[in-house]
Formats: C-alpha cells, structure tokens, sequence
C-alpha cells in the first residue's frame, strides 16, 4: 500500500505541472508577481522605504477537486538608510491537505547607491520549509483499501537559505534571485539504491519591468518573470498594465503555453491597495473539461508617515 500511495503522489506532482513538475517540485507560481516581489527575492525587502505588509491567495485551477491553493504573508521595511528586513511565510497545498507545504523565512538586505537615482540591493534569507503529507487523505479515492495508521503519514522539516540582488530607480527595477540553494530529497529507499520519488530542486527568479510615463495621467508598466528549475521547463510570465491617476490598473498577463489573464489593481488610499487576478488555462488541462481558471487576491497595506506622505509614489 504504502508503494501505491507514493506512486499516487507522484501521479501528483507530475500531472499538475502548472505548479508542479516531476522530480522538481517548483516554488508556489503567482501571476501578480510584480507586487509579490518579497517572496521570491530577498533583496527586495525595505525597498518601499516604508513598513510594507501584504498578502496573497491563490485558487489554482477552481472547480477541480484537490487543486493546489496557496497563501503568502511577507512584512518587510527599512531599519536605516541601507539595511532592510523582513520575514516571509508561504503556505502551499493540494489534494485537500494531503500535501502542504509551508515556508518561513527571514529576509536581509543591504542596500548601495550607484548614481543619484540608482540603487543595488544585495539579500540574503534564511529559513525552513515544512513539508506535511497525510495519506489518510487518499481514503476517500481506495474505500477498499487498507486501513492507514499513523506511520503513513509524512512530515519533514528542513533548513534552508537563498540570496538575491536587486538594481532599480523610479522608472525600472531587475532582480535576480535563488530563493533555495539545498535541494531536499523525499522518499528515498530504505534498501540505499537512492530512488527518490520526490527532490526539491534550486529555482532561478529573473523579474524585470519599467514604468513608461505615457501622460500625466497615464502610465504604462510592462513587466516579466522567468524561472528556471533543473528538469523542469522554463517557465516565462509576460504582463503590460496600464495605470489611470496612479489609482486604477488594468492589464493583460501571459504565462508560456500555460494561460492567459487578467489584472486589476486599485490603490484605495495612499497606504493601501487591492489587486486582482483571473488565469485562463490555454494548455491542455484547461477549458471546461478540467476547471474553471484560476485566481488570486492581493492585499498590500504600508505605513506611510506624515511627514513622507508626498514621497514619489512607489509603483513596484
């Protein structure tokens, strides 16, 4: 039995490959990931030069039965001119809790003018990730099945630390980060040949965008992602928002061969906004035989002091 319930998590971890590949399980995916910057690059905390907090839910692929869900929750800011912090925490899961994952890490960045307007930032993070698998969950798919004890449930916690750098000014910003350096090995056989079922593998991050002044009222900010996993495909995400009075934005994303989407985002006061994400599935597994799209919900509150409430308004 316990063979038959790796393979089903296999079947898992390879099937669902918009957020999970086979030998390679990748980092949670966002499609607003141009306001999500934090969870993927340490480097970026304190770079609003204001206490940020903000959090993320993610529906993956809404209508299917066990589909992955993620939530992330990141507070980062400033500690002088140069040094920002931060801690992050990212909670991903499938199969109706069957598998979760949960990270929890800490942020450092240290920041250098090149220029007047330019800046570099160099993070490091240091954290732990907590992965919790609980077969019994596979009972409802085998009724017949054998009776599931306490020993077929997962739980395994690992250290783990990731670097980051990231250049910007008012107009553009380009980061390059490794939010995991240690590859982590699951499931390996206790007979010492080393057939793992599952490895969590080092992932690239290559975000860039600009901020292109079309007007005084109007601005246009394209952005991308690239991320890269060993054994897994390269995974590029494109968007283009158009942002009305530095309040309302609205724009298009594309996900290579994955999907397509929708973003609004709507700046309801000065310390806090709201944005919004619907992901229509263009592969295989998409259109109404397998779900209903995918969405996310973003929330980003800042505490902006009087005296730097007419700061140049911060666009990513």
């Amino acid at each position: 039995m316990k063979k038959i319930y790796q393979i089903i998590f296999l079947i898992f971890t390879m099937v669902l490959g918009g957020q999970y590949l086979m030998f390679g399980q990748q980092d949670a995916q966002y499609t607003q990931y141009m306001y999500n910057t934090f969870s993927v690059n340490p480097a970026y905390a304190g770079s609003r030069e204001v206490l940020s907090i903000s959090a993320l839910h993610r529906s993956q692929w809404v209508g299917r039965d066990g589909a992955p869900n993620t939530q992330t929750l990141s507070v980062h800011g400033p500690s002088s001119d140069k040094v920002g912090l931060g801690l992050s925490i990212v909670h991903d899961e499938i199969g109706n809790n069957t598998n979760q994952n949960t990270y929890i890490d800490a942020a450092f960045s240290y920041t250098l003018k090149t220029s007047d307007n330019n800046k570099l930032s160099f993070g490091l993070k240091a954290g732990g990730h907590l992965l919790n698998l609980d077969f019994n969950n596979l009972r409802n798919f085998s009724a017949g099945g054998t009776a599931i004890t306490d020993s077929d449930l997962y739980k395994k916690f690992t250290p783990n630390f990731g670097a980051g750098l990231y250049y910007h000014n008012d107009q553009f910003y380009a980061g390059l980060s490794i939010p995991n350096f240690l590859q982590t090995e699951h499931f390996d056989s206790a007979d010492g040949n080393d057939n793992l079922v599952s490895v969590d593998r080092m992932t690239w991050y290559l975000i860039s965008g600009y901020v292109f002044e079309m007007s005084s009222a109007l601005k246009f900010k394209p952005a991308f992602l690239l991320k890269a996993t060993s054994g897994a495909p390269l995974q590029a995400d494109i968007s283009a928002n158009f942002l009305l009075n530095d309040k309302f934005s609205m724009g298009a994303a594309y996900r290579w061969d994955a999907a397509l989407s929708a973003l609004f985002g709507f700046q309801m006061t000065p310390e806090f906004m709201l944005g919004l994400a619907y992901d229509s599935d263009i592969s295989e597994l998409g259109g109404t035989k397998f779900n209903n799209g995918s969405f996310e919900v973003f929330l980003r509150y800042e505490f902006i002091k009087k005296d730097k409430i007419d700061l140049t308004p911060r666009f990513f």
